[in-house]
């Protein structure tokens, strides 16, 4: 065994998974899992802790492993994430607890989030649950959407004893979980579906096909319905363009709805009834994880996928794997490229994109390097379908429709980031409501800051 270097994960072979929608990573068995364990040192000082927005203690559940205690090391993991399945597949560990990990100086760091996954899997395999509290406050706290910030928050106050009511405002709970990320990165009738399973286990109750703000508004949650608190966790659902002429043609989508379309749609699938044009050849404009989701979902309904980043490479915001996996399955990548038009023909739909070459010249206000149009470099793409990716807003129908709430100019709710409190006493926010489209994990995060804010708030009256 190789201390230095992580244990390889199986996988799909790349010609063989860009032509279906089952999970690309097939992820640890308990040999490999183990062996992989033991390559963590279970450092006193645990950075790869401080690297987890939602604090798990990672060296005690990889020991647990190490030595065999699945449940254990499930349980462990249990007391901060509400999600442990998801964040093993979706976060971006490479930044996050695995950037910390010390066996990554010399080496590869230990592989924590595919030993997450593994762990989440036995458990959902051998029905192993997370325990609820036994005994209620009589408290009641309405959470407003049921994606990885809302459930997150719901499933901490449950534990603590709160009457908990999620308000989702799709047919189907999960918010980002089951309509933004592709079946092939997170399958949703395994995996998603049984960790809402695993929150309404707590205790807690989701009413779907609810709008706030124009089924009910949170000023009424308050006053009429009997909370005594509420959490806002509704994500950024609101599509970014660009601006350019021709964005209202026919074949031209935002990610968002695209992904929507095929995920919680199921317009991959003949037999349901929600068809979505997959274009034979298609550009995805942007170069973050959503891009490469869009991008790769495209492939799979056949088309060849280019993905448009004006940038370089090494300024791709996406994960360094989503980006691996994209070139495996035969993306194009189409770099340091901005579109300036997209061309539309006699019956209203896309025929091709104007393009302009670009260089990176000074660093912006983000720190990356500002690019810049190269003079005379503009040419054509020939094309039938344009998916956005250019990054969501909150949708401010929430934020309109609440007294005093207030937000900031980009539409997002102002919160604070240590307990969520908002400028409307007994309402707290948190997730991409707050932030703008960010992460799963830091959306759990957020949650759990929100859950620690609310038991403040009614513990203290």
């Amino acid at each position: 065994m190789d201390v230095l270097k992580k244990v390889p994960v199986r996988e799909q072979e790349p010609d063989i998974r860009n032509k279906n929608f089952d999970e690309v990573c097939l992820g640890y068995n308990m040999e490999e899992a183990v062996e992989e364990a033991a390559r963590c040192i279970n450092c006193k000082n645990a950075r790869c802790i401080q690297g987890c927005p939602v604090a798990i203690n990672i060296p005690k559940f990889i020991s647990q492993v190490k030595d065999g205690d699945v449940k254990a090391a499930y349980d462990t993991i249990s007391e901060s994430s509400a999600l442990p399945a998801v964040c093993g597949r979706v976060c971006p560990q490479e930044s996050q607890c695995e950037g910390k990990c010390i066996r990554g100086v010399k080496g590869e760091p230990v592989s924590i989030g595919k030993l997450e996954r593994f762990v989440a899997d036995w458990a959902r395999e051998n029905n192993v649950k997370p325990c609820g509290s036994s005994t209620k406050n009589g408290k009641k706290v309405a959470v407003i959407g049921s994606g990885p910030s809302g459930l997150t928050c719901a499933g901490d106050l449950a534990k603590l004893g709160y009457d908990v009511t999620i308000f989702e405002a799709l047919h189907e709970a999960g918010g980002v979980l089951v309509y933004g990320i592709p079946e092939f990165r997170l399958p949703k009738d395994t995996v998603v579906k049984q960790e809402i399973e695993n929150v309404v286990g707590l205790g807690v109750k989701i009413e779907t096909n609810v709008v706030i703000g124009k089924s009910i508004t949170i000023d009424q949650l308050l006053s009429e319905e009997g909370f005594d608190a509420v959490f806002i966790g509704s994500g950024a659902g609101l599509p970014k363009f660009m601006g350019i002429p021709g964005e209202n043609a026919n074949g031209v989508f935002s990610a968002n709805e695209y992904l929507t379309r095929n995920n919680l749609m199921k317009a991959f699938k003949d037999e349901y009834d929600t068809p979505i044009k997959p274009g034979k050849k298609v550009a995805v404009v942007g170069g973050g994880n959503v891009a490469m989701d869009a991008a790769r979902t495209a492939l799979r309904l056949g088309a060849e996928v280019h993905i448009v980043y004006r940038r370089s490479e090494e300024e791709l915001p996406a994960r360094v794997e989503e980006v691996h996996h994209a070139k495996e399955e035969g993306i194009i990548f189409d770099l340091l490229t901005n579109p300036t038009e997209i061309l539309v023909d006699e019956n209203g739909w896309v025929k091709g994109m104007k393009c302009v070459k670009m260089e990176l010249g000074e660093p912006d206000a983000s720190g990356r390097r500002r690019p810049v149009v190269v003079e005379g470099s503009e040419f054509e793409m020939e094309l039938d379908t344009v998916i956005m990716s250019l990054g969501t807003s909150p949708n401010p129908l929430i934020s309109s429709t609440t007294e005093g709430l207030e937000v900031n100019k980009w539409k997002c709710i102002v919160a604070d980031e240590e307990l969520g409190k908002t400028s409307k006493e007994g309402v707290y926010a948190g997730g991409d409501a707050v932030t703008g489209a960010a992460t799963v994990i830091l959306a759990m995060g957020a949650g759990k800051a929100g859950a620690k804010g609310i038991h403040e708030y009614l513990s203290n009256q």
